[in-house]
Order: C-alpha cells, then sequence, then structure tokens
C-alpha cells in the first residue's frame, strides 16, 4: 500500500495494530478521523491517554476499575460467599449483562498455555487460592470457555484448592465446546450460571 504521506503511513500502521484492524480498515478509520473536527480526535486521544495511564485494577478480584475497589466488590449487596472465576474483564461484562449472579468475580487475567507461554504464575491463580483460605468464599464458580486450555485452568485451580473447605461448580454446557462466553447469548449464559453443576461432575463426564 503506497501513501502520499509519512503522518498518515504511521497513523494507519499504528490503527491496523489493534485486533480485527487490517492495513484498509485502519486506512478507512484514520481518513475519516480526518474529516472530523480536531476537537472530536483530541477526545478520543485524551480517552484513551486517560485509560492508559489511569486505569486500576480492582485489588480484591483484578477486574478494571477507576479506584482500588470495583464497584462489584465494593457493593454490600453483593453474595461475598460466592466467587466466579473468569478469563478477563469481558467475561465480567457478559455475565452482569444476564442479571442472572450476584456474587463476586476473580479475573484471571487468561488462560494456562504452555503454547503461548502461558503458565500459571503469569496468572492470578496464587491470589484465589489465599482469598479462598481466608474461609468466606464459600463456592467457586469456573466460568472459563470450555477449551482445552480453560480446562487445564479449571482443573489446575481445582487441585490447588485440595483440602480447603470450598466448593466448586462449573458452568453448564448449554455454551458449546471452545466457545467464549462474551458470544453467548445473555440466556444462554445466565441458564449456564443457574444450572451449573459441580466440578466432580464434570471430570466424571469427561
Amino acid at each position: 500500500m503506497d501513501f502520499s504521506s509519512k503522518l498518515l503511513e504511521n497513523a494507519v500502521y499504528e490503527m491496523s495494530q489493534l485486533p480485527g484492524i487490517g492495513k484498509r480498515t485502519a486506512l478507512r478509520l484514520v481518513l475519516h478521523l480526518l474529516k472530523q473536527p480536531g476537537e472530536q480526535t483530541e477526545r478520543l486521544s485524551n480517552a484513551l491517554l486517560h485509560l492508559r495511564n489511569d486505569i486500576k485494577f480492582c485489588e480484591n478480584c483484578h477486574n478494571i476499575s477507576d479506584v482500588a475497589l470495583c464497584e462489584i466488590c465494593a457493593n454490600p449487596k453483593r453474595d461475598r460467599s460466592l466467587v466466579c472465576v473468569v478469563e478477563d474483564i469481558r467475561d465480567v461484562m457478559a455475565i452482569e449483562n444476564t442479571s442472572q449472579y450476584r456474587g463476586l468475580y476473580h479475573v484471571l487475567g487468561g488462560k494456562i498455555s504452555p503454547m503461548e507461554g502461558v503458565g500459571p504464575q503469569d496468572l492470578t491463580i496464587a491470589s484465589l487460592v489465599e482469598k479462598t483460605k481466608k474461609g468466606e468464599v464459600k463456592e467457586l464458580i469456573f466460568a472459563l470457555s470450555s477449551t482445552m486450555e480453560g480446562d487445564t485452568t479449571n482443573f489446575y485451580i481445582y487441585k490447588q484448592l485440595k483440602g480447603l473447605d470450598v466448593s466448586t461448580s462449573t458452568i453448564a454446557r448449554g455454551i458449546a465446546v471452545g466457545d467464549e462466553l462474551e458470544y453467548a447469548d445473555e440466556v444462554t449464559l445466565g441458564r449456564s450460571i443457574l444450572n451449573r453443576i459441580p466440578f466432580e461432575g464434570s471430570l466424571k463426564a469427561n
């Protein structure tokens, strides 16, 4: 792709680094921004800078937040004995949209994947185990996608919890194998949480 401007080329290159954005789409977006009032582009750039520099991670669940404790963890009406274990913020948003879950979350920040060089030490598994040891958590719901990496991560956490007084469950397989939670419709996802099964049962099924 030939560019008449180095500034345009640089902007297109940076835009194309975003997931799902190819060079042609990046060019269309950059040219669109050029047509907009300068204040709009400035607001966009400021929003991105503030996001990058000021975003925090909840000290309790590792969800992204504007303050030290996210709104979900700070809500006294949430059931603190129930913790849903998810991969990232997108899963929290998907489950919250169902309005079927009133517990807390724990965001792992990924899944165990040796092929991608992601091990247990790269996730927030240690803090989840420490949180569980305190005794307030009575049930952990594994809500990772039903992939090999998701199942491996579930089993690893399950083994780390051995001997602790906590029950473990997994969302019902209303979510198709290999599907990510963020793409599930709200009704299906909500039912999968409400109809969750003991984790030991899922091991026997496999």
